[in-house]
């Protein structure tokens, strides 16, 4: 069976002082990827619709990764004070690639703004300020520690049930914005204990999507995290046996 090739938003940071701009990304989503027996191929933020269609129909399925926040202007809200925007160029080009996932099906799993861009691509919207939008929620970042851990509450019948079983889960979560409106044709599979989103999938049985708010990919990831690329890689690989999971779900 040949391995699948799964394509990687990247970073983008501007020209600054001396130095040239340019495009990264962390090396937990590739070496996931790879690990769970994909190919990673990383997407620069430089193709315009018709470069990216091309692009799209060699590629098996989408990772689109966190990063700075979305720019609620984009979108038709004013900018909240404590959002800090992603770069223009990288937001722009994300932007095309997951309206085009969303368009072609493709595959896909999106992990914090990627989450929340997936959401949006499919029509859901966003809070812009947890603490301000569900006063008394939990802390979901600590500026002074990026491996900041919270508590799930999971939907047994999902992938993200599938992947943690029973018990307490604890995720890494680093963010202020969180998912509002959920997308028509996704359901919540988990939630912080707050009632803030931190899980969504796909209930259409000719798309498998997934998205997570916490960081699977991240250095502090546990066995059971990782297990989400795995779940996501064998998805594509045998997608009658993802369809059959939607299908239960949904009856």
């Amino acid at each position: 069976m040949n391995r699948p090739i799964i394509g990687i938003n990247a970073d983008f940071r501007s020209t600054a002082h001396n130095q040239p701009a340019f495009s990264y990304v962390a090396a937990g989503y590739y070496d996931a990827i790879s690990n769970a027996g994909g190919i990673p191929v990383i997407l620069a933020p430089a193709m315009d619709e018709e470069g990216l269609g091309q692009l799209l129909e060699h590629l098996d399925g989408c990772v689109m990764i966190g990063g700075g926040d979305l720019d609620p202007r984009n979108d038709g809200f004013m900018l909240h004070p404590s959002n800090k925007p992603m770069d223009a160029r990288r937001e722009g080009f994300d932007r095309r690639l997951a309206h085009e996932i969303v368009e072609r099906r493709l595959p896909v799993l999106g992990i914090g703004a990627g989450m929340q861009l997936l959401n949006i691509a499919a029509g859901g919207n966003l809070f812009l300020h947890i603490p301000e939008d569900l006063p008394g929620s939990l802390p979901h970042r600590d500026p002074q520690d990026p491996n900041h851990r919270h508590s799930l509450v999971i939907e047994p019948n999902s992938l993200i049930g599938r992947v943690y079983g029973e018990g307490e889960i604890r995720v890494t979560s680093r963010h202020h914005m969180a998912i509002d409106q959920v997308a028509q044709g996704f359901r919540v599979t988990a939630r912080c204990q707050d009632g803030v989103i931190e899980a969504i999938e796909s209930e259409m049985i000719d798309w498998f999507a997934i998205g997570t708010q916490f960081h699977p990919e991240c250095s502090a990831a546990s066995a059971l995290d990782v297990r989400i690329f795995e779940e996501f890689i064998e998805a594509i690989q045998q997608p009658q046996l993802a369809t059959e999971s939607i299908t239960k779900v949904a009856a």
